[in-house]
C-alpha cells in the first residue's frame, strides 16, 4: 500500500517523497495569520503565549539556522483547494512554504489525496537531512498530522487571501 511504502522509503532514504516542482515560482503566493508576520521570530524570542503548533514550528526551523529562518512566503498552484480547507486535492496540488533567506522551499503534494512532502533548495537540490538539522518528510507529517486544530489533510494555514503571482 501507499502507506507502508512511504514509511518504509523515509525510514530507509529520508529523502523527498515527491518531485522538485520546477514551475514553482509560478505559483500563487497567498496570504495567512503567519505570512502576515512576513518572517518567522527569531529562535530567542519569547512565543510562549503563540499556539503550540508555532512554537514548534519555530523550533524546528530555529534547528535549520541559529537566530532562526527569517523570512517566509506560500504559495499554491490550487488557489481553489487551498482556499477550500476541506480535504480535497487534486492530484498534483501543490503547496511551498518557502523560507527565502535560506533558500529553502518545503513541498507539500497531493496524490490520490494524500499529502507528501518533500525539502528542496530552490534550485531543486534534496536539501533533505542537509539543513543539519536533520529535517526530512517525516518531520513534515509528523507536525502536519500532529495538529489538528491547525492542520486538515495536510495543509497548515488558515487562508485570508491571494497576493500575487510570483514574476
Amino acid at each position: 500500500t501507499l502507506s507502508f511504502f512511504l514509511c518504509f522509503s523515509t525510514l530507509l532514504f529520508s529523502k523527498s517523497e515527491v518531485a522538485y516542482p520546477k514551475d514553482w515560482k509560478t505559483f500563487i503566493s497567498v496570504e495567512t495569520p503567519l505570512t502576515l508576520i512576513g518572517r518567522l521570530p527569531g529562535c530567542n524570542a519569547d512565543v510562549s503565549a503563540l499556539s503550540e503548533i508555532y512554537q514548534e514550528t519555530i523550533a524546528t526551523y530555529c534547528a535549520a539556522k541559529p537566530g532562526g529562518p527569517g523570512a517566509i512566503a506560500i504559495y499554491t498552484n490550487n488557489l481553489d483547494a487551498y482556499k477550500n480547507r476541506n480535504g480535497i486535492f487534486k492530484d498534483g496540488s501543490i503547496s511551498i512554504f518557502h523560507l527565502i533567506e535560506l533558500k529553502v522551499i518545503f513541498v507539500t503534494q497531493w496524490i490520490d489525496n494524500i499529502p507528501l512532502y518533500g525539502i528542496y533548495t530552490e534550485k531543486g537540490e534534496d536539501a533533505s537531512n542537509a539543513l543539519g538539522s536533520g529535517l526530512h518528510p517525516e518531520d513534515c507529517r509528523s507536525c502536519h498530522t500532529g495538529y489538528t486544530a491547525y492542520c486538515f489533510n495536510g495543509q497548515c494555514s488558515s487562508f485570508l487571501k491571494t497576493i500575487r503571482k510570483m514574476k
